[in-house]
């Protein structure tokens, strides 16, 4: 079966070329930094790292505090951090700066993954939620690394789609030191992909541990002030193809009710941020953008937040937030940073990406989940209707937030005791 894998691998890498230039089309930075793909990248002098890998932004955003706990109990032992987008790339850059190294990760070929691992010679690997690369998992085994893999998580539609490769997926499991599950659900469906028992141990989700930033409630209050504070506002975050136009519709029935309404709209990559502006004012909105005009006026009925890793200030401001890819098929993105922020949640139908926290939000009626623009547009008008509402939902977000923090530390001690072997 690694075989065929391999073979499989070296098959279809001339497609995954012409998928990062059908990309780079779009997005400038997937046009660079391709040999990093396959494992050249200069020397960095590093042994005995410490390595996280993160895909993308969402993985980078769950793995900030146990990359800060790592730095912080281990000060001399190089950090290395890969991902896979240029979005986690930036995110990185952005969160870092030149505290780690940071590289691709190379394509799962036996020569990339080999090159890689002899020029950053891990002491501890990391992977962050569902990333299962067999060669990579046989070459650290081969070499002796301690392989975790943390917060781990694999829906119902994962698990299926590892049918068909399931012995192969068993057999790089195997070579697994660790699985620190976010949940009892998780962690049984690795044991039907074939993971030990014995590797599994539930720690929760290292996303309710993640950072607020200090100035998010005072940036937030500020720029409320400016807009106004009895100005309603909402905002739909990390939207996909296919959602904006179903918010634009929403905010139009919101502002037959509320004239002075403002949207705070956040599309999830980059290179969509100027084709939703567009977007919005082929619809008729008066808008703005945030590397434009920095700030919406008074005037302004949708705001383009064209700026990544920049939310959680508005999470704060806003009277309602909604979580995109979750009226598309995407599975949805994550829902904490408004609760941290006490911010209610709306989400749509699709929310296997965050399924758990999804439904422990909507039980105790921190969310609530919605089919459509209409019951988009229906929900927010409940809510901006009556600020009491407003308060209970938000409280109780961040009441479960708060309850479910502490995932870092559980992952820490399997850390410690991983490295004291």
């Amino acid at each position: 079966m690694r075989v065929l894998y391999t073979l499989a691998m070296y098959l279809v890498t001339p497609l995954m070329l012409l998928r990062l230039l059908a990309r780079g089309l779009r997005s400038r930075p997937y046009r660079r930094r391709w040999p990093e793909r396959f494992g050249f990248f200069a020397h960095p002098g590093l042994h005995g790292s410490l390595w996280v890998h993160a895909v993308s932004v969402g993985e980078v955003n769950a793995a900030v505090p146990l990359i800060r706990e790592l730095a912080q109990a281990y000060p001399h032992a190089p950090m290395v951090v890969t991902t896979v987008t240029p979005t986690g790339s930036a995110r990185v850059h952005q969160l870092f700066g030149d505290s780690v190294f940071h590289v691709y990760l190379p394509y799962d070929l036996p020569f990339a993954v080999e090159r890689f691992l002899r020029q950053v010679r891990p002491r501890l690997a990391l992977i962050v939620e569902t990333e299962i690369w067999p060669n990579l998992y046989f070459a650290c085994h081969e070499r002796g690394i301690p392989l975790m893999i943390v917060n781990a998580r694999l829906s119902r539609r994962s698990l299926r789609g590892y049918r068909p490769l399931r012995a192969l997926a068993r057999s790089a499991l195997g070579c697994v030191t660790v699985i620190a599950a976010q949940s009892r659900s998780d962690a049984a469906r690795y044991r039907l992909l074939g993971a030990d028992p014995r590797q599994i141990i539930v720690t929760g989700n290292m996303k309710f541990d993640m950072p607020i930033p200090d100035n998010a409630v005072a940036v937030g209050a500020a720029m409320r002030a400016q807009w106004g504070s009895e100005r309603p506002v909402w905002i739909a975050a990390s939207t996909h193809e296919g959602e904006e136009l179903a918010v634009l519709e929403a905010h139009r029935q919101i502002m037959r009710e509320f004239p002075d309404a403002l949207l705070l709209l956040a599309p999830r990559h980059p290179e969509r941020f100027r084709l939703i502006e567009h977007l919005a004012r082929v619809q008729g909105f008066t808008s703005a953008t945030r590397s434009a005009q920095g700030t919406p006026a008074a005037q302004h009925q949708v705001f383009v937040i064209d700026a990544m890793g920049q939310l959680m200030p508005y999470f704060s401001c806003a009277d309602v937030a909604f979580i995109g890819g979750s009226l598309v098929r995407i599975g949805g993105h994550n829902v904490l940073e408004p609760a941290a922020l006490s911010t209610p949640v709306l989400v749509g139908p699709y929310t296997f990406n965050f399924q758990e926290i999804t439904l422990t939000l909507i039980q105790h009626h921190g969310a609530v989940r919605v089919a459509d623009a209409d019951q988009l547009a229906a929900q927010v008008l409940k809510l901006l209707r009556d600020p009491q509402q407003q308060r209970r939902m938000g409280a109780a977000a961040h009441s479960v937030f708060e309850r479910e923090r502490g995932a870092v530390p559980r992952v820490m001690h399997l850390v410690d005791l991983l490295l004291q072997e």
